[in-house]
Parts: C-alpha cells; structure tokens; sequence
C-alpha cells in the first residue's frame, strides 16, 4: 500500500499531508546529513547506563542539522504555494535570522533545553524533528545494527529519550516480538511484549481497542495509568502505517476513551503549538471529521 493509497481513503488527512509535502520539499532541498560516529567504543557505558545516544557524551556534531533547520524554516518563509504555513515561518525564520547561535539554539530546544524560546513553538517543533530525523537516518541505521536490542528493552527512545508514539508487532505467536517506535527521530528498538511503555506495569495482556478496516492499526493501553500506544500488527505497510500523523484518528478514538497520548506529538494540539499553524490546523481538520464520523462510521471494538 502506497501512502496515496491511504490518504485516498482518508480524506480528511489531505490538509496534514500537504503541509507534509511542503516541509519535506524544503528538508530535501536543505539535504541534512550526520556523518555516523567513527567508533562506537566511547559509548558502551552510557549505553548500558540507559542514557540515549544524543544525550550521551559520544561525540556527535548536529550543527550541520542545525544549519539545515535553519534552512528548512527559511525555504518555508518564501514557499508562496503555502501561505498559511509561510506566515509562521516568516517570523521563525526572523527570529532565527537575528541569532548568530540559531543553529545551536534549534537543536537544544528540540532535545529539551527550555533557556531559549522560539516565536513559533509548533512549527519548529514539527519542521525541526522531521529535518532532525532526516539529518540522523545514517546515525540511527548504523545505531540499531550496533546495539543489542536484549541490553536496551527501554520504555524510551534509544536515540533520543523519547517516549514512543508507535509499536509495532512482529511475526506470529509464539515467537512474536514487539518494537516501538519513536515518532520525533524515527528509531525503533525492542520492548517487551506485555509491559506498559510507559508505567512499565507488566500484565498478562494489554488492552485493545480496534477500528475496523484500518489496516492492521489499533490501540493498545495500560488500564493502570490509561496511557496509549498506537499499534501496527502487521508488515508490508511500516513506511505509511508507522508514520504516526497517518493515523491521527486513532488518537481521537482514544483521547474520546479517556486515554492519554504520553508521547509528544508533531502533529496534535499540544500545548504552545500556536491554533493558527497549519500543522495544528491540519490535525484539527482530521479530528473534527473523524468525529463526525464516529462512531457510526467508523467500526469501533474492543479486543479481547
């Protein structure tokens, strides 16, 4: 399955997936690249410390992604075809054009450094990951044939401590292994197969919540701290179905449940992402559809 494959039959994803297409324009015109560490020998003890690779003391040069974000903002400053999305570049790129440590500065804030505030929070978190993630591809391919899955089974990213947006079940029982998936630098990394991601409450098994004809995608939650993972059970489709903003309307099924979404978004409402991004506009446009289908429309069930 093609991703125009799945957008034709979710259609109130087209505002997101133009959005997408202009920000993935501008990354592929900025051409981000980390060069992967030459040994990874520097790493071992944080590694089996638990500290995330781009929060360890290996050294990694990200200015180079962080004069491509930089690039990125400023393409979509002046992209005329996306207007919407131009005026909060516009001011971004402003403000990013004003620091002479801008491309520093991009790559603290997205790995948590809160000192310094950015003019437009929803854009550069989006914009930035997504350039971020790109620039890392190499990293995080030569990380994941490096590191022993057995020695992580962490509820976080291995790459950049984030919680996952994403799991995805491999194989069949008896033997079946579940990987998550992070939704900011695109990792995935071993986890066990009944544990919460996020309490690390072990149970007998997880509770589900399917939509029917969705592909393989359902909801799977912890009934101690209510937290939600969305989950692919399936392979074919990784590329389109773990792409998280695909399946926005999965989130609605679960925030309607009561259930909470702990990974960061690039896409949702989320607190300091402005209403007048069209990131946010687009996720908005999906929700309000998606509800207006559900749940006649949309098949909802429990599995058991």
């Amino acid at each position: 399955m093609t991703l125009d494959d799945w957008l034709r039959s979710h259609r109130f994803l087209d505002p997101l997936a133009q959005v997408r297409r202009r920000i993935d324009a501008a990354i592929e015109q900025a051409a981000p690249s980390i060069p992967s560490i030459s040994g990874w020998d520097e790493y071992v003890e944080d590694f089996a410390a638990g500290v995330p690779l781009l929060r360890s003391e290996a050294h990694i040069d990200l200015e180079p992604a962080g004069h491509a974000i930089v690039s990125v903002v400023a393409t979509l400053a002046s992209d005329a075809l996306c207007p919407t999305l131009s005026e909060d570049a516009v001011a971004l790129s402003g403000q990013l054009r004003e620091d002479r440590d801008a491309s520093r500065h991009v790559v603290d804030w997205l790995l948590g450094d809160e000192t310094w505030e950015p003019l437009r929070a929803g854009l550069l978190r989006t914009a930035g990951w997504l350039t971020l993630a790109a620039a890392l591809r190499p990293l995080v391919q030569d990380f994941s044939e490096w590191r022993d899955e057995d020695h992580w089974l962490r509820r976080y990213c291995p790459t950049c401590g984030a919680l996952p947006s994403m799991a995805h079940l491999v194989g069949i029982d008896p033997g079946r292994r579940r990987f998550l998936s992070c939704g900011r630098c695109a990792t995935e990394w071993r986890f066990g197969r009944t544990a919460c991601p996020f309490c690390e409450t072990a149970s007998h098994r997880l509770a589900s919540v399917g939509v029917d004809g969705e592909g393989g995608l359902r909801v799977d939650y912890c009934e101690s701290c209510h937290g939600y993972v969305k989950t692919y059970s399936g392979q074919g489709d990784e590329r389109v179905l773990l792409a998280d903003w695909t399946s926005l309307h999965l989130d609605l099924v679960a925030t309607n449940r009561g259930l909470k979404r702990m990974a960061t978004s690039l896409y949702d409402l989320q607190p300091g992402l402005p209403d007048s991004t069209p990131v946010s506009r687009g996720a908005s446009d999906a929700a309000e559809t998606v509800s207006h289908k559900s749940p006649r429309q949309i098949p909802v069930r429990a599995i058991h």
